[in-house]
């Protein structure tokens, strides 16, 4: 068994060495390429992103920093509401959420028509939501909720306490605050911002569809528009060093997040949130209304608007142009469309879960030598964008085919990785197999080791261990892992965008080329099929964070 998770993750680990092996491959024109890429593309992919990353740490450090503040350390109307519904817009994709945001406030939207009517006006009333400052925002209202999870755990568990225990000593609420909350908050603050950044780098859909030019813009640029596989990787190379560098500050922050919630739980349960009342308490319902509103609940209202109009002109002759409804749509292409991705959010989430179930029990009982780096250097995979791992993957295979061409081999590796599912299942295995280990290795820190060793004494097998004992109590750790797969890779964009097969879209790419064409009604279908199945894990995470 140890030896099977070592050649997993070796497997798992190609497409990244693939990336890094790009500046290995000789090229001749490989030094006055790099300086080509310096001194002309570069530096708008380092502003572009640099100032995306810095507004988007900001948004979501103040945003779920300050809702995860309210919602714990204070009571006011509507807050138990507000503890759940700060979670909804994690079940909005951004580029869902860029499509809704365009559509609702562009120059011939429902927003600014109404308004020029009211007013009389001529021309538009605010610059274009396609734009660096509009994906800050639309990446705030999506993202923040990494941070709002992590520092209201943070909080929970020892923040009522020690906020309680300044006040008895004769600190104001402000010093509390200052003192008290925020030091406590820093270290969870920190790893959501590090998770809301990774996240931001490997988008592709907002980027393309506002025309940015960030690094996964441009890995995708230099692969299929200027059809340079080595210019792509060694792009995808700059970006997996910043992306290792944002993972080891948020493992970091993580290791200081766990000590500072050491044994507070009991001790915070006594404690009671500070009662705010008049416009204190009004303060606290906007901040916690206002991401909600525009994060999920207005987003969601234009895509049902959208669809319900489109459904109501589908049924009139002479619709006005380019209103002729949801009969445009191949209706069933569309339900082939939603049932790729089901199938393939399912094959993953069964195949991600297995593998992590095996890693969780390895790392359980033969954690030794190679086993423990091999399965980081896997966790590493959710933090990479799925630009680089499709870099990865079809990297090798063009040297393969320039190496060997009309070689057997090269065929039918080619055919396994771009031309069947296989590929893009393994690239979804690389990108989110992290995200059930982390489920899985959270419920195994549950099970005491006692239990391993009276099962030991007893003469029980490695088999019998795992699915006698730990299986059962692994169960509900294992399902919430398959929902959280399930449920990234019916987001995924990027890396479906370059390995699917042709002619097996998904609802994800459907949704992106639809809006990317202006067809953000017709977009506007698929892309609620996504906010709905979104809202699965989210529903069930509430309801976890409410039993604390």
């Amino acid at each position: 068994m140890r030896r099977l998770a070592l050649i997993l993750c070796a497997v798992l680990a190609l497409p990244l060495l693939g990336v890094l092996g790009a500046w290995f491959v000789p090229q001749d024109h490989s030094l006055e390429l790099l300086r080509h890429q310096f001194t002309t593309v570069m530096p708008g992919y380092v502003l572009s992103s640099l100032w995306l990353a810095l507004g988007v740490a900001v948004g979501v450090a103040l945003l779920g920093g300050a809702t995860a503040a309210a919602v714990t350390l204070f009571d006011f109307p509507g807050r138990r509401l507000f503890e759940w519904a700060l979670l909804l817009p994690l079940a909005m994709p951004a580029y869902v959420l860029a499509y809704a945001a365009t559509d609702f406030l562009q120059f011939s939207g429902p927003l600014q028509t109404l308004l020029r009517e009211l007013t009389g006006a001529q021309g538009p009333l605010w610059p274009d939501v396609r734009s660096l400052p509009g994906a800050i925002v639309l990446f705030t209202l999506a993202l923040y909720p990494y941070v709002y999870l992590l520092t209201r755990s943070a909080l929970i568990e020892r923040g009522l306490h020690l906020m309680e225990a300044a006040r008895l000593l004769g600190a104001g609420l402000g010093r509390r605050v200052r003192e008290v909350a925020l030091p406590l908050a820093r270290p969870a603050l920190a790893a959501g911002v590090a998770l809301a950044l990774m996240e931001t780098l490997a988008d592709y859909g907002v980027g393309a569809y506002f025309g940015l030019a960030t690094f996964t813009t441009g890995i995708y640029q230099a692969w299929l528009a200027m059809d340079d596989r080595i210019a792509a990787a060694q792009l995808a190379t700059l970006l997996l060093a910043v992306v290792a560098l944002l993972l080891w500050v948020e493992r970091r922050a993580q290791a200081r997040l766990r000590f500072t919630g050491s044994r507070g739980g009991a001790s915070g349960r006594e404690a009671r949130p500070v009662r705010l009342r008049g416009r204190h308490a009004a303060l606290a319902v906007l901040l916690c209304a206002l991401p909600v509103l525009l994060g999920f609940v207005l987003p969601a209202a234009v895509l049902l608007h959208a669809v319900g109009r489109e459904a109501f002109f589908a049924g009139i002759d002479g619709a006005p142009a380019g209103m002729d409804g949801l009969r445009g749509l191949p209706w069933a292409r569309f339900a082939g469309w939603a049932w790729t991705s089901l199938k393939l959010a399912t094959l993953a989430a069964l195949a991600a879960v297995a593998l992590a179930l095996l890693l969780g029990f390895v790392l359980r009982t033969r954690a030794s030598g190679a086993v423990r780096p091999l399965v980081r250097l896997v966790s590493l995979g959710y933090a990479v964008p799925g630009a680089v791992i499709a870099v990865g993957l079809l990297g090798p295979v063009g040297w393969m085919q320039a190496a060997a061409p009309g070689s057997a081999l090269a065929g039918w590796v080619t055919t396994a990785v771009t031309g069947s599912l296989f590929g893009l299942l393994f690239a979804y295995l690389v990108r989110f197999s992290a995200v059930a280990l982390q489920s899985v290795e959270a419920g195994y820190a549950r099970i005491p080791v006692s239990l391993d060793d009276t099962a030991r004494t007893l003469g029980a097998s490695d088999g019998r261990l795992f699915f006698g004992i730990h299986a059962p109590l692994l169960s509900r750790s294992a399902i919430a892992a398959a929902l959280l797969v399930f449920v990234d890779v019916m987001k995924e964009l990027p890396a479906t965008l370059v390995l699917r097969p042709f002619d097996s879209d998904t609802l994800a790419v459907v949704a992106y080329n639809l809006a990317r064409d202006e067809r953000l009604a017709e977009a506007a279908l698929p892309s609620l099929a996504i906010v709905l199945a979104g809202l699965i894990p989210v529903v069930l995470l509430s309801r976890a964070m409410r039993g604390r």
